[in-house]
């Protein structure tokens, strides 16, 4: 009897010997955390289960995974506060050259988005696509956002709803002004937006068709936005001759509307407007001051990167692309267009009167036969051709039948770094996120897609010692998170979405530069979204975890 027992006795007793279950997915110990409020970093542990921090501070027990990360800077995942990632990601889902950034949120929709669409906005975006190609099987943002979720990303993306999106839905191209119907189903698209999970409202206006909106339209897009929750966000009517006048007209669109108001990369363009720094600042401090929530965002770089329809006027562009190139190819239209670019824009955005010819960097084309001139200056390129600038920029819109994409070299180095400093600026890289490797390679790009935020924690940060390390890590989380409505995300907190970055902070730099801009920044050595590990030991994993980030008006803002 008693050796029957024995068995049963020792089963017992090396059960309760034996270790509890982890109690942890992971655990990340000993790193300095900067929570993403701007306070001073603590050495302390991480607890992760599935997609949620659980614990933060000095985590007892154990977890399947123990990542050491002394030495290291723990912080949440960065914000891109504009990304240009929407097609990117259908071509390559990892977004390298964010992820190896620490950057887990993509924010789009400067001026455009991917939804809402209609059949013929469907046609003329296939038709226009350039290097990246693909199918256009969704109509609304909502179904873009399942799109990318069921396809798979490493990053999370979240968008505004573009203003120029919206008004070409139900106005076309052209340059008209919508009638009290039509203003009011523009309205409605954005409700349904919101509802979908926009962020609010996105304008880009130095760019047709979006140039051709009106301040009252815009606020009565902005106002039903802001009902739901929503902000406004824009890309100003300029960001040179008339800076100060266009920070009147955004601030006057929060004041009016009561919508969160922030200036897409907010600079000062073209060497006869640098001295307005002071001015600018002086009209967003005086609209805080009252009481308004007026922010901004930039990238760090003295140059921009659009396209040659900035360098036109836009009574040119009307009608789309295929209007506008038709239209350059008319001798006296021409005449006119060459002699107005000649001169800073009137009541357009001259960026190419600002950069000058040899400040112009050609960086993408669609025409195969144009793409040796990737890389070129505007003024090598006429040079080469024996004709001006002017009529350079014609013959290129006209031969690759797109806006040509563009570097501008517009902006003070002193200018930056003071902006820098705001305490109110977050960061935007205003870029795909890409890598240095297949369809990518059909063109080149800025040095900002691939070091935006290296740039700033690196440079800024470390060697300028512009901004300290908390102030920065919270101004690419906590801060973009609160300004857009998001509650979860943007600090290590329990309950928060586990998005976290693991860096370097003696290491980080940028390495992409306008000479070879597709390099890839280092100083990252470990990245989490939603909980799983898209970045171990610098190298993508591959996983894809990234899910679509929704606005406070989601499933609460159906169409009036």
């Amino acid at each position: 009897m008693k050796a029957l027992l024995l068995p049963v006795v020792l089963a017992t007793l090396l059960g309760a010997t034996a270790a509890p279950p982890p109690a942890y997915d992971i655990a990340i110990r000993g790193g300095t955390l900067y929570d993403g409020s701007g306070a001073t970093g603590v050495t302390g542990d991480i607890a992760i289960k599935g997609d949620r921090i659980v614990a933060v501070g000095k985590v007892p027990g154990r977890a399947s995974r123990e990542i050491d990360a002394r030495g290291l800077a723990v912080a949440p995942g960065f914000i891109n506060m504009l990304s240009w990632a929407n097609d990117s990601l259908i071509a390559d889902p990892l977004g390298q050259s964010d992820i190896r950034q620490g950057v887990t949120l993509e924010v789009m929709g400067e001026g455009d988005s991917m939804g809402p669409l209609n059949a013929r906005m469907k046609a003329d975006a296939q038709a226009r696509q350039g290097d990246i190609r693909y199918p256009i099987g969704w109509t609304s943002l909502g179904d873009y956002f399942a799109y990318m979720e069921k396809r798979g990303m490493a990053p999370n993306i979240a968008s505004f709803v573009g203003a120029a999106t919206v008004r070409i839905h139900e106005l076309g191209e052209d340059d008209v002004d919508p009638d009290p119907t039509q203003l009011a189903r523009m309205r409605a698209l954005v409700r349904a937006a919101m509802d979908d999970g926009a962020l609010g409202v996105g304008s880009s206006l130095i760019y047709a068709p979006g140039t051709y909106a009106e301040t009252d339209e815009l606020v009565a897009l902005v106002g039903a936005a802001a009902q739901c929750g929503g902000m406004y966000i824009s890309h100003m009517r300029s960001e040179g001759e008339r800076l100060l006048e266009s920070i009147d007209e955004l601030v006057d669109i929060a004041r009016r509307t009561g919508a969160p108001a922030e200036i897409y990369h907010l600079k000062m363009a073209g060497r006869d407007n640098w001295h307005k720094y002071d001015a600018a600042i002086a009209r967003i401090e005086a609209a805080r001051a009252s009481g308004l929530r007026i922010t901004a965002d930039m990238y760090t770089y003295t140059a921009g990167a659009t396209g040659l329809d900035a360098a036109m006027p836009t009574w040119v562009q009307a009608g789309g692309v295929e209007q506008w190139v038709a239209r350059l190819k008319n001798p006296d239209i021409r005449a006119r267009v060459v002699a107005e670019m000649k001169a800073p824009g009137n009541g357009w955005e001259n960026l190419a009167y600002g950069a000058g010819p040899s400040g112009m960097l050609l960086t993408g084309f669609k025409n195969p036969a144009l793409k040796p001139l990737t890389g070129k200056t505007l003024a090598e390129v006429a040079a080469s051709r024996g004709t001006t600038p002017e009529d350079t920029i014609v013959d290129l819109v006209i031969a690759d039948g797109s806006r040509v994409d563009t570097i501008y070299f517009l902006m003070d180095e002193a200018n930056v770094r003071k902006l820098v400093a705001q305490p109110w600026m977050s960061f935007g890289s205003d870029a795909e996120a890409q890598a240095p490797e297949g369809v990518f390679l059909q063109s080149s790009t800025h040095p900002r897609a691939y070091g935006n935020v290296a740039r700033l924690l690196g440079h800024y940060v470390r060697d300028e010692a512009v901004v300290t390390l908390p102030d920065a890590i919270h101004r690419l989380t906590g801060q973009p998170a609160a300004n857009i409505g998001i509650t979860d995300r943007g600090l290590l907190k329990t309950g928060y979405f586990a998005d976290v970055v693991l860096l370097d902070p003696a290491k980080i730099a940028d390495r992409a530069s306008f000479a070879t801009p597709q390099v890839y920044a280092t100083g990252v050595r470990d990245v989490f979204v939603n909980g799983v590990q898209v970045l171990s030991g610098g190298t993508p994993t591959g996983a894809t975890p990234g899910r679509a980030v929704r606005g406070p008006g989601w499933r609460r803002c159906p169409p009036a």
